[in-house]
């Protein structure tokens, strides 16, 4: 395991993450936890890319009813269950597939849970059987500060997250 994370910022955003993604993995290494591996990856992506605010999102049943449900976070308090479909981080567990969302005002359904989110981004990870498991939320107080280079290394993170025992 990584003693700790080190980004400079004087990096640009494609050049942080790839400084970024080796450290994340060698955080994980040899750690079977997966909440102890969320929990610190939440604090590495806050600290190393300064996010407003990131967090994952466990998909759950309770009496066969299904809901995204709070897990590690870093940031202000969020909401702690959505339902399949709503705001962006329940479209993204519906549609399967990734939300960028450069102006969350425009997002019909949105869901606030800080007033002072103004862009997003919401990704899928996936089981054995192509069902979304968690979804990462990362949320920006910068309207569009989100594009396709945190698209492309977040998702790879997302890839490394599939492979981690649970």
């Amino acid at each position: 395991m990584a003693e700790s994370i080190h980004v400079s910022t004087f990096l640009s955003k494609e050049q942080k993450y790839q400084s970024l993604l080796p450290q994340l993995q060698a955080l994980v290494q040899g750690e079977d936890d997966f909440i102890a591996n969320l929990a610190n990856i939440c604090a590495a992506l806050k600290s190393g890319l300064q996010f407003f605010w990131v967090g994952f999102y466990f998909v759950k049943k309770n009496q066969q009813k299904e809901a995204l449900v709070l897990g590690p976070f870093q940031g202000t308090v969020a909401c702690t269950r959505i339902s399949k479909g709503k705001g962006v981080c329940g479209t993204c567990w519906e549609k399967k597939e990734i939300q960028l969302v450069p102006d969350v005002s425009q997002f019909e359904g949105h869901i606030a849970c800080s007033s002072e989110s103004k862009s997003e981004i919401v990704l899928p990870a996936f089981d054995a059987q192509g069902e979304v498991f968690l979804v990462l939320d990362v949320d920006s107080d910068k309207l569009n500060d989100f594009d396709d280079t945190d698209r492309t290394y977040l998702e790879m993170l997302m890839r490394l997250l599939e492979k981690l025992p649970r």
